[in-house]
């Protein structure tokens, strides 16, 4: 029988601790060999998924994100003007056809406002232990790629040292938080020892009693590197004002006025060498650089292991009859020989991963953010369709993805050349890559050669080693699909 991640999670962070392997057996009930095998086990990077998922208690998923909302709207209401329980089991049973008992709900309302009550009253931990730090998330408008959009911006803050780390990230999903604290912790070279939560924004969800129920991805991600995972109350914002401070403060001072780069990852290493050195001023308290008392509580963190966690989540995926895969609501095309079949999805915060169902990779694409109307395609896995059928060249989604030049002169050529030349060019691409083939075609075109498998292969090869090519053109526009030659 497998053991539960968080049981995998609660022997890793038990063994970072210094307890030793018979006391962990006896603590968690497990026996030694378990608590050896994870202990050692050196990489938690999720794997591709078998088959089944849990699911959601209906009760949980029907009516309590509803009451939920309900008595925390109540909470900007006078007190008089607030639901009672039995008002709540009105509602329920009114407009929500809820069939259960009146005391179900009594029960679930007395213990959503004992844990507020107490929440409110202020027992916060508020003295902060060196190696213990806060993350929440903020949001900011700044130009990527040359188009302006909303940046979510992970904020990381170390309450003990004041010392406060900023990424630039698309999103706030679990792999969004994984990769943004994956590079704080390779930035800083050590992990946290706490790590503790707004809520559960991105990593889990809460229950009606105010426990989280973490995403795997997350808990693999904790078991990684060892650190404990904590949760506060989103409504009590002493809990954690360190990292509140930190994500008005860096919108101050990093994003004003817009910031601007080529990509997440240009403007992130931006942010972080900016963090470093505003931590070389004095902490507000101490007349102490904040970075030296920053080096100094990192003799209190855990050592990063020796293998690179993987953030990527892996879903069970089934194309349509083109071969494309809906993902968050966007179409990720495998290609048509992939149509009807169940694959495997590795989702990532730039990238979508294509297996098939032996686990070979069929193809990684760029992930979209939002909805887009638009497949997302690598137009060499569309190749051999049209060199099948020539005939839909002038209708096929990657036409434009051509030069003008070759777009030219495959139009221009009978059903017959055009399905040898597109052979000839998905041979090269399968090779050599889309990008590199299709200026490979270009340039030996403006040279006046003939065009063929092996002028195409001989100058895409040299395009990949760097060799150049006549006129100098660039290839950025393609950068998309040249995986190879990064």
């Amino acid at each position: 029988m497998t053991t539960p991640v968080c049981v995998q999670q609660r022997i890793r962070q038990l063994d970072r601790q210094g307890l030793s392997h018979r006391e962990i057996s006896r603590k968690l009930g497990v026996s030694r060999t378990t608590v050896v095998k994870y202990a050692n086990h050196g990489d938690y990077s999720p794997k591709p998924l078998g088959s089944g998922h849990a699911g959601r208690s209906l009760v949980d998923a029907g009516y309590s994100a509803v009451v939920d909302g309900w008595l925390t709207a109540d909470l900007r209401m006078p007190v008089k003007q607030r639901h009672t329980a039995t008002r709540v089991y009105e509602r329920l049973v009114a407009e929500c056809g809820f069939t259960g008992s009146y005391s179900s709900v009594q029960r679930w309302v007395k213990r959503w406002r004992r844990e507020h009550r107490m929440e409110s009253d202020g027992f916060a931990e508020l003295e902060w232990a060196p190696g213990s730090a806060q993350v929440d998330f903020g949001q900011a408008r700044a130009v990527i790629a040359g188009v302006e959009r909303v940046v979510h911006f992970l904020v990381v803050s170390f309450p003990y040292s004041n010392m406060r780390w900023v990424v630039a990230l698309p999103g706030e999903t679990s792999e969004c938080v994984c990769q943004g604290l994956l590079w704080i912790f390779e930035r800083m070279g050590m992990a946290p020892r706490v790590v503790v939560f707004d809520n559960a924004t991105g990593v889990g969800h809460r229950r009606p009693d105010g426990t989280v129920t973490q995403t795997r991805l997350f808990s693999l991600f904790c078991a990684h590197y060892g650190f404990e995972p904590r949760f506060c109350n989103p409504y009590s914002g002493h809990e954690k004002g360190s990292v509140e401070n930190a994500v008005g403060f860096v919108r101050r001072n990093l994003m004003v006025p817009m910031p601007s780069a080529e990509s997440f990852q240009t403007l992130t290493r931006v942010w972080l060498d900016a963090c470093e050195r505003i931590a070389g001023s004095d902490h507000y308290r101490h007349d102490v650089p904040v970075i030296e008392l920053f080096e100094a509580e990192k003799d209190h963190m855990l050592p990063l292991p020796g293998v690179r966690f993987d953030p990527c989540d892996w879903r069970s995926v089934k194309t349509d009859k083109t071969g494309a895969a809906t993902i968050d609501a966007n179409r990720y095309l495998a290609g048509p020989k992939w149509r009807s079949m169940r694959l495997q999805a590795g989702v990532r915060v730039f990238e979508i991963e294509l297996r098939g169902p032996d686990g070979e990779t069929i193809t990684t694409l760029e992930r979209i953010w939002g909805h887009s109307a638009k497949t997302q395609v690598d137009p060499a896995s569309l190749l051999a369709i049209i060199a099948r059928k020539p005939r839909i060249w002038g209708e096929s989604p990657i036409r434009n993805d051509f030069p003008e030049t070759v777009r030219a002169l495959l139009d221009r050529m009978d059903a017959r050349t055009r399905s040898n030349l597109l052979d000839d060019i998905r041979a090269v691409a399968a090779d050599c890559g889309f990008a590199a083939t299709a200026k490979a075609v270009e340039t030996v075109i403006n040279a006046g050669r003939t065009v063929d498998r092996a002028a195409i292969g001989t100058c895409a090869k040299r395009i990949l080693e760097g060799a150049g090519t006549e006129g100098g053109q660039d290839l950025k526009r393609y950068d998309k699909y040249m995986k190879e030659a990064e």
